[in-house]
């Protein structure tokens, strides 16, 4: 007898409706799984058999071929287990045809007949609604991430014979507990970072208008730890940003036990002996996002920026431009979304102290150059906002903590967000994404302005990215005072903002 039931592959962030046929007939006793399967696919024959038996369903060996289709997509994980299983049984004349007509079915099942967590659930669940599905019936750990679906049935499941007692109407599904959205973090604050005044304001253009930074400073000058809150200026993420953040890190199998919303925004700071992979994303085996998207919506800090592989940074100049990767694999290419602010920090040189007010750098004209030289300057160009942090002195380190808080900050950062929004008609793109048709509507540049900025294309030889970059910054200095035209004074803002570390390799 013939069987289908519905199951999905997960292709990136998304997920690609899998019809699972199985068709059971005399012969030799064989299971085989057809259609592009990895060997993880392929190991559910014996998971399948094991799970069967735990749950009850003593089954006569036979010939069993299971296709997934489409033949042509590549097939990877372990989600297919639970469609399979209900596949057999059906192909058995155990359960009828029309109780799992309309149901996705997505679990991994243990030799115990339990039903895990998977990857990719809230991926599976937007497919299963897209397609206009009855519902998902889902391992009971995946069942709330699945829930931020709405308009979704859902049913969790525990264990495989829970399954068949609930298709076979024998027993009702149990309540999806309810997720809990974290507080805001509020451990770490803007005041608590003395001086620095201009990378304070730098930081605060930068949530204001989704920039990338650089900060440039000797050791200990406080470089991470106004990297670090960057994240508490920044707006909360609303429902659309954080269920595409939910999505990803749901594939990459990242979030949180317990949790099955990601509520904010994410702060990665990879290590720099990262690998392309680790970083952009692919990988042997099973594809996963790299940490650029792991930072979607979110930061992407890369402390000692210099230390990282020349490849691997070049590697991010063109997700940094379109908001997307894409990885090319032998089945096919693989996209991932990677809309986040990039986030530098680095020494002025080797030893860390050209040009402090104590210490004497050591480095020769050499060493410098081939310091500055590991930032590309097609890199550098991709950084809107660059400030120089020098040491602090000592009435500036003894002195109580002043200067505005981060919830203080915030409320500017939100009106701006706010103007951006109503001006873009999304919560999605700010002045740094933007495309050039969006922004062109909204220059407004005064005659002054025009002036001022074509001064410093003449004076900075700036280019045409340095103008593009140079204009979207000063966009944003018009938000941050609520301002409908670009004054002189943004654009001066704006060039200063973008030209304060000078130094060999830095792209005007």
């Amino acid at each position: 007898m013939l069987a289908k039931t519905t199951s999905v592959a997960i292709i990136g962030t998304d997920a690609r409706l899998v019809e699972v046929e199985v068709n059971q007939s005399s012969g030799v006793p064989t299971f085989a799984i057809v259609g592009l399967p990895t060997k993880s696919v392929r190991e559910a024959e014996h998971r399948t058999w094991s799970a069967l038996a735990a749950a009850g369903e003593e089954l006569k060996r036979s010939k069993i071929v299971a296709n997934l289709a489409p033949g042509g997509l590549r097939k990877e994980g372990t989600h297919f287990d639970l469609a399979l299983a209900i596949g057999v049984l059906c192909a058995h004349e155990k359960i009828a045809p029309d109780r799992i007509e309309g149901w996705m079915f997505l679990g991994e099942l243990a030799l115990d007949g339990s039903v895990r967590a998977v990857r990719g659930t809230l991926a599976a669940a937007m497919e299963c609604r897209r397609a206009e599905l009855r519902g998902l019936i889902c391992p009971t750990g995946n069942a709330a991430e699945a829930s931020l679906v709405d308009g979704l049935e859902v049913v969790p499941v525990s264990d495989l014979g829970e399954c068949i007692r609930i298709l076979k109407g024998a027993a009702e599904p149990a309540p999806i507990a309810e997720y809990e959205a974290a507080c805001y973090d509020e451990g770490e604050d803007l005041r608590e970072v003395r001086g620095h005044p201009q990378a304070k304001t730098a930081i605060e253009v930068a949530a204001a208008g989704g920039h990338h930074l650089l900060l440039v400073g000797p050791p200990g000058s406080g470089k991470s730890m106004l990297a670090r809150r960057l994240a508490t200026v920044l707006p909360a993420m609303d429902t659309e940003e954080a269920l595409e953040v939910t999505r990803i890190h749901s594939v990459a199998g990242l979030l949180p036990e317990g949790s099955s919303l990601v509520s904010q925004r994410p702060f990665r700071r990879p290590h720099h002996h990262i690998s392309l992979s680790g970083l952009v994303g692919g990988g042997t085996g099973v594809a996963h996002p790299g940490e650029i998207s792991l930072a979607h919506h979110g930061i992407l800090f890369l402390d000692e920026i210099a230390l990282y592989g020349g490849y691997i940074l070049d590697s991010l100049r063109t997700p940094l431009e379109e908001g997307m990767v894409r990885i090319a694999r032998a089945g096919g290419v693989i996209s991932y979304p990677c809309r986040f602010s990039l986030v530098g920090a680095m020494n002025p040189c080797p030893c860390g102290y050209q040009d402090d007010s104590i210490r004497n750098c050591t480095c020769s004209e050499r060493q410098l150059s081939a310091y500055q030289s590991k930032l590309s300057g097609p890199l550098l160009d991709r950084f809107d906002l660059q400030s120089t942090m020098i040491r602090l002195t000592r009435r500036e380190l003894m002195s109580e903590p002043a200067g505005e808080t981060s919830v203080e900050v915030r409320k500017r950062v939100e009106a701006a967000r706010a103007i951006q929004m109503e001006r873009y008609g999304s919560s999605l793109i700010t002045n740094a994404s933007a495309s050039k048709r969006m922004l062109d509507t909204a220059m407004y540049l005064t005659p002054a302005a025009k002036i001022e900025l074509s001064t410093a294309i003449d004076g900075l030889g700036l280019s045409g990215r340095g103008v593009d970059r140079v204009v979207r910054v000063s966009r944003t200095f018009a938000d941050l005072a609520a301002k409908e035209s670009i004054a002189a004074e943004h654009v001066s803002q704006a060039i200063y903002m973008r030209t304060q570390h000078a130094g060999p390799g830095v792209a005007a």
